[in-house]
């Protein structure tokens, strides 16, 4: 097989493992491909390995060699799946690799709108205790977990895990979910209970065309003035002129977000300059582990294909 990996750069592949797809066929490796080079470089791909280089319907029919495209994602959306399958192409990603690192960074996010760890470490290294009269200080309060209700939109794998990790804290949870797992200990509500009653909101369910902007001027207004809201999910479900407002006129008490509706984003995203705002550019997927089971699954991925078994179809 002659494999092509379009843009190995989007899994920060300097620390990971590449060499074992050198056992199912020859590898061209490309850090970044620019749309206007992809079919030159996959002409004689029979597998392409791809995150963000997109394949259109007019790529896909300019590579008749192609017989599968391995997604190094979850989403699936830069492919055109129809033109696809017209073309025989198997079409595969990878599904909950980052469960445990999601979650993760949902609480580093909640643990620093509570606790204000970056913010008061920057004052000391500024020399903020150095000069102060007091032996301790805070610059904003602090805010104990326990007790407090953790509401959680979207009750999949992370939304799960998420949950999981708010128990331990001594958090309540609750979550509004399209469908109600009655095996879980967790109340289902309806999303406006959720968003009216919830100390913090974190958004753990994908982009869809129903969902999107749904977080706006109206739901936001059902939030306690003391209610954080988190999204390490996608940044097409908040309507971001509405969050930067709410914000602004202190409808909530803050927010923190890994993901933006555009990425990277434009210097007018109004959520840039918000007050009481913490943005991370899109990481809350990208350890190291959660990296290698990328690279891992890929392998397998291909490897059922080549043997006629193929997984993760999309």
């Amino acid at each position: 097989m002659n494999i092509v990996i379009t843009d190995g750069f989007t899994l920060h592949s300097n620390d990971l493992a590449w060499d074992c797809f050198r056992s199912l066929g020859k590898v061209t490796f490309y850090e970044r491909t620019p749309i206007s080079d992809i079919v030159e470089r996959c002409k004689e791909a029979d597998i392409v390995i791809t995150n963000k280089t997109p394949f259109s319907a007019e790529t896909i029919a300019a590579l008749p060699q192609l017989k599968m495209i391995a997604v190094a994602a979850t989403g699936y959306n830069i492919i055109d799946t129809q033109a696809s399958t017209a073309q025989s192409i198997t079409v595969s990603n990878i599904p909950a690799y980052g469960t445990a690192s999601v979650a993760q960074h949902i609480f580093a996010l909640i643990l620093e709108l509570s606790n204000h760890v970056g913010k008061n470490s920057q004052a000391v290294a500024n020399g903020a205790w150095v000069s102060a009269q007091d032996w301790c200080f805070s610059l904003s309060p602090i805010i104990e977990l326990a007790g407090k209700t953790l509401g959680i939109v979207g009750m999949g794998r992370i939304g799960q895990q998420t949950a999981k990790i708010a128990e331990a804290f001594g958090m309540k949870v609750c979550y509004a979910s399209r469908t109600v797992k009655e095996e879980l200990p967790y109340s289902a509500v309806p999303l406006e209970t959720l968003f009216s009653e919830s100390d913090f909101i974190a958004l753990c369910c994908p982009s869809t065309p129903e969902n999107i902007g749904f977080v706006n001027k109206e739901l936001l207004a059902k939030m306690k003035r003391t209610a954080y809201l988190v999204n390490a999910s996608r940044g097409q479900l908040i309507h971001e002129k509405d969050l930067a407002e709410a914000l602004k006129e202190g409808v909530l008490a803050g927010a923190a977000l890994d993901v933006l509706s555009q990425e990277p984003p434009s210097e007018s995203n109004p959520l840039l300059t918000a007050p009481n705002c913490l943005i991370t550019p899109h990481n809350a997927w990208i350890s190291f582990e959660a990296r290698q089971r990328i690279v891992e699954m890929l392998m397998a991925n291909i490897q059922g294909f080549i043997n006629g078994a193929p997984q993760n179809v999309v």
